[in-house]
């Protein structure tokens, strides 16, 4: 007997809510975007981690950011003899990792990452 009168209050309850307009219930609310003020820095850049394996190199570039991140791979050769590479242009959009590839034919001096700022 005691149990039915407790599940019949939270019939009740649950009715009653369920009843409740949209308006009246509990929900998140999502604030509208403001718009980025003079002065302020505009969040861009892909965010890059280079990895150097003997004479290859690695680089993986993630943009968290909504405009799009043209990335390039740039390595240095250690020897002189040895041609230092300037690599394409790949792009990097909006949540998008992209992976980036070179090598020298001996040892690595530096690996560095690029970014130039895509409209599309």
């Amino acid at each position: 007997m005691r149990l039915s009168r407790c599940l019949a209050s939270v019939t009740v309850a649950v009715s009653l809510v369920l009843s409740l307009p949209y308006e009246a219930t509990p929900h998140t609310r999502v604030e509208p975007r403001k718009e980025r003020q003079a002065g302020e820095p505009e969040l861009f850049g892909a965010t890059c981690r280079s990895r150097i394996t003997g004479s290859h190199v690695t680089a993986y570039c993630h943009n968290p950011y909504p405009r799009t991140d043209g990335v390039s791979l740039h390595i240095e050769c250690a020897r002189w003899w040895d041609v230092d590479s300037d690599g394409a242009p790949v792009e990097a959009g909006p949540a998008q990792t992209v992976r980036l590839t070179g090598r020298c034919w001996k040892e690595v001096r530096s690996v560095w990452v690029s970014h130039r700022k895509r409209d599309l």
